[in-house]
């Protein structure tokens, strides 16, 4: 069983909203997912809004040799970047 680590879709058209689910590789873009990770709004206002993710079970499941996809390593980097820069921080 390969595992991998994808957004799932969901929402109105013209509305995305995404899941972060751990999924078997065969199963298609709609299929039941093993486990709900998180969410993604890219409506959101800051990163926080964005990126909803429990990191715990993502790290586990990393562990355990699911496979992420490109757009989840991004999204889970550029969330810890934010997270980790001081609130009042500006970009240069």
């Amino acid at each position: 069983m390969s595992v991998v680590i994808r957004l799932q879709r969901t929402g109105k058209p013209h509305q995305a909203y995404y899941r972060v689910v751990a999924i078997e590789k065969t199963r298609g873009c709609t299929g039941k997912p093993l486990e709900v990770l998180g969410s993604y709004n890219p409506r959101g206002e800051t990163v926080g809004d964005k990126l909803q993710l429990r990191q715990e079970r993502y790290d586990a499941w990393i562990k355990n040799g699911a496979l992420p996809s490109d757009t989840v390593v991004h999204l889970v980097k550029k969330s810890a970047a934010k997270a980790a820069a001081p609130a009042g921080a500006k970009k240069p």
